[in-house]
């Protein structure tokens, strides 16, 4: 251990043995609890005293107090060396403040209920500086790292990793300035060599691969095609006037030699954040895991997290305990007093059941499904030539289709199977393919999602537009029933589509992986067209209110009865009482991300799409979260419907966990504040409610569906017909601009930077 650690942990030593001698000579017990009545300084519940605590565990706090927490500003040691100093509300960290690590390294900056989330700066031990803006303990937004080996990086950040547009300066004077994701070099970029070479070009994984030039500095340059397969690089190179050439120089240099000096640096990772140091503050010690052996519902103690909100669960098996997981809770049940005189009440939260009907032997559509699963199996599983990001348009051509029959009996390329005789179409199958594997998703999990034992799920009613849902057992994906018109505006925009998505990761437009045909034979010749999407509710958080909004209010509420909404419920825009407020950096990129979304469904003609929003409440703080609809001022009845929570302690450790933060991406995932708006009346037919103040903490997920109706002859009567009827602004069917003109105001309403 060096001198300055040694420095750093004796002064700790002399400051928590001082600090206990204070602590005897006012009490006799070993622990000063927070809610203790004979304080001597104390000015009251709500007023703010200076206070030291000595915990049974060691920790030590000094500094302002009350109501039982830290509030306002003050210090935090820990046994292991670990500090903290700056301001605190209600027992979290938050405001500017200063974490240092025994190792000597240091964070200071903005906190957030206990995150190092703002504007912050992290020098490491080893002397990596890193300074710029956080969101939940990673670096994310722009900002600039200076390495301990001397390299150096601006730009943006994502999740911790660079990712945007950025420059990366080497030690040895290499430099690259361009695209980057997933903290490696990725996109359009230009590598500059301290000895005046140059490359001009496409990057994917930190290699060049695509089109790009590489330049010497006497004016001479190769260009063509670059791939660390040698069988893909392609070029030709043209020498300089002034030079002899070049003839015998290899493009492979690059990746064997050139750029070997220009790995990327890792860097030093955090030992421990912040918010992963518990703080149990006195009064919530051996609460949490009590055995309810004689429990008496009258008397039972209550379990607090750390935020001070009653978070009281038990298993139904008889032992309290911690709750690992979301999905499978099973017994779990949550118990909030509700006094009312000497009365106590008890409210029992029913969970979350997953939607839809389970096709099973003897459905009117059980064929059908094993129609379409014989066909995807046969269509992912099918050999095919290696596929590249670089399609030729002759792949988007709307009659690059593969029919394929299927007799029961089998055939040379089809199994047996016990369903009808029936034909399959696959439309433009090498770019849906492609698109599979630009989505990152593997070919065997996607076979078994669909075609695995496990039946599919038919939601129970069809859409508005007669279409029907089927969901896969694992969530993970949607089948969709079309029509024939919709596959046309599909097989119209896939190569804007396309291009959408290699340009853009973080769109927010419907994943779309397959679009496929069923034909029956015999007499009905019936054919059911189909397209598969992702599951934008595939989450292990259970979803507790979605709404669908375009920005339109004619007929735009459900007409179910309060009292049959539930969880599964689709809500509308006049039945929207939230207004969600997203972090600054997510904020600024859900905006840009809106606009290119809308410019590219703009110019594809398109419009009637929605916005779908899912929101998961991380704590039962208020009985008027889960209110169904808010439309007027006062204070509908709670339905009893609502869904078990996690408390705050386990929703903060599972949101820590680094592959859970892999998952979190622009709609997916997203941890937010939601505030609570209401109307003034029922007839109102204000789109925004008023603000109230009251916020919630959730998990969001959101993103653009409902891409395939084009503006066409039909859509263009209904807006010519409903507008005699009602304002033309109010209703959906109105020409695309102006149409995404209306969807951008209203979203850009509904959301909003949290501030």
């Amino acid at each position: 251990m060096s001198k300055e650690n040694i420095g750093i942990v004796k002064a700790w030593e002399a400051t928590v043995r001082k600090s206990q001698a204070i602590a005897k000579k006012r009490t006799p017990m070993s622990v000063a609890h927070a809610d203790d009545d004979d304080e001597p300084d104390a000015a009251g519940p709500c007023h703010a005293y200076h206070a030291e605590r000595v915990l049974s565990n060691g920790d030590f706090y000094t500094g302002q107090w009350i109501d039982n927490f830290p509030h306002g500003h003050g210090k935090y040691l820990w046994p292991d060396g670990c500090m903290y100093v700056g301001e605190w509300y209600r027992g979290k960290t938050m405001g500017k403040g200063k974490f240092s690590w025994p190792s000597g390294a240091t964070y200071e900056g903005e906190f957030k209920t206990g995150y190092m989330d703002g504007r912050g700066t992290y020098t490491g031990s080893s002397g990596d500086t890193y300074r710029g803006y956080w969101v939940m303990n990673l670096k994310h937004g722009h900002g600039t790292k200076s390495f301990s080996n001397g390299d150096y990086y601006e730009g943006e950040w994502r999740r911790g990793l660079q990712d945007g547009q950025g420059r990366y300066q080497w030690k040895n004077g290499n430099h690259y300035i361009g695209q980057w994701r997933n903290g490696v070099m990725n996109g359009n970029g230009t590598m500059i060599w301290s000895n005046g070479n140059r490359y001009d070009g496409c990057w994917e994984d930190g290699w060049p691969k695509g089109n790009g030039t590489f330049r010497w500095p006497d004016g001479s340059f190769y260009v063509g095609v670059w791939s660390k397969d040698t069988t893909d690089q392609n070029g030709s190179y043209y020498p300089s006037i002034n030079s002899n050439g070049n003839l015998d120089w290899d493009p492979q240099e690059v990746f064997a030699v050139d750029l070997n000096d220009c790995q990327i640096s890792p860097g030093e990772k955090v030992s421990i954040f912040p918010s992963q140091k518990m703080v149990n503050w006195p009064g919530l010690e051996g609460e949490l895991f009590q055995k309810r052996k004689g429990y008496d519902a009258s008397v039972r103690p209550r379990r607090e997290s750390m935020d001070g909100m009653l978070n009281d669960y038990f298993w139904g098996n008889g032992e309290a305990g911690s709750v690992n997981g979301v999905e499978g809770l099973g017994n779990l049940q949550h118990e909030e007093s509700v006094k009312k005189g000497n009365v106590s009440q008890l409210l029992r939260l029913k969970p979350v059941k997953r939607p839809g009907v389970t096709i099973s032997k003897g459905h009117k559509n059980y064929e059908l499904m094993l129609n379409l699963q014989l066909g995807i199996r046969h269509s992912v599983g099918r050999p095919a030539p290696k596929t590249t990001l670089d399609l030729r348009a002759s792949a988007f051509d709307p009659k690059e289709k593969v029919w394929t029959k299927f007799p029961p009996e089998g055939s040379k390329h089809t199994p047996p199977h016990q369903s009808c005789d029936f034909k399959w179409k696959d439309y433009c199958p090498v770019v849906f393919r492609t698109l599979r594997k630009l989505f990152k998703v593997d070919p065997a999990d996607y076979m078994l999602s669909l075609c695995g034992n496990d039946a599919l799920r038919e939601l129970s009613s069809p859409g508005k537009s007669g279409s029907f849902f089927y969901l896969t057992n694992d969530d993970r994906y949607m089948i969709k029933t079309v029509k024939k018109a919709e596959v046309k505006v599909l097989l119209r925009m896939l190569p804007a589509y396309y291009n959408h998505f290699r340009a853009f990761e973080n769109t927010l437009v419907t994943k779309f992986y397959g679009l496929h045909c069923v034909k029956l034979t015999g007499a009905s010749q019936k054919k059911v067209r189909f397209v598969i999407m992702g599951n934008l509710f595939c989450s292990e958080y259970a979803i507790h209110r979605r709404f669908d909004l375009k920005g339109s209010s004619h007929g735009r509420t459900t007409d179910k009865p309060d009292a049959e909404i539930d969880p599964t419920t689709t809500l509308k825009d006049l039945d929207l009482n939230y207004i969600f407020r997203l972090q600054k950096v997510w904020f600024q990129e859900f905006c840009r991300q809106v606009d290119r979304d809308c410019d590219f469904l703009e110019q594809e003609r398109i419009m009637d799409y929605s916005l779908l929003v899912g929101l998961h409440f991380r704590e039962t703080s208020s009985r008027e979260c889960l209110t169904p609809r808010s439309r007027t001022s006062g204070n509908g009845d709670f339905d009893n419907e609502g869904t078990p929570q996690l408390s705050r302690i386990d929703m903060d450790q599972l949101l820590l966990d680094p592959t859970r933060w892999a998952s979190i991406k622009l709609g997916i995932n997203m941890p937010a504040r939601v505030e609570q708006t209401v109307r003034r009346s029922d007839y109102d037919t204000q789109l925004v409610g008023e603000p109230t103040g009251q916020l919630y903490d959730v998990i969001l997920f959101f993103g653009i569906i409902d891409i395939l109706q084009d503006y066409d002859i039909s859509k263009k009567l209904e807006h010519a017909y409903k507008s005699f009827q009602y304002d033309p602004t109010s209703i959906s069917a109105v020409d695309p601009k102006q149409y995404s003109r209306r969807f951008r105001d209203f979203i850009f309403r509904v959301f909003l930077e949290d501030t």
